[in-house]
């Protein structure tokens, strides 16, 4: 593959130090493993931006089916674990 950017960047000594002696140690250049952290991050974002689209997706398809709740129903539904919960701890400390 033909090289068609030069990336610069600024760390600290030690870190660089560390990264270069831990890809001497894995037989690999260095460059090659900073392309495949950059390829991984890429891909990360795109997957967390595909799973926010289908959370969304199943929110306004649960809206639609009028599967909602009032933020009164949502805390007494809370208030009630919060007290499950505390009530277990109490019964697990004595």
């Amino acid at each position: 593959m033909a090289k068609e950017a030069v990336f610069t960047m600024k760390l600290e000594p030690e870190l660089r130090d560390a990264f270069m002696a831990a890809a001497k140690h894995g037989d690999r250049p260095a460059s090659q493993i900073v392309r495949e952290f950059m390829r991984d991050y890429v891909n990360q974002d795109r997957e967390y931006v595909e799973f926010l689209r289908r959370k969304v997706e199943a929110a306004r398809m649960d809206i639609a089916a009028g599967r909602t709740y009032t933020q009164e129903e949502v805390k007494a539904h809370m208030d009630e674990v919060i007290a499950d919960l505390e009530r277990k701890n109490r019964e697990a400390a004595e």
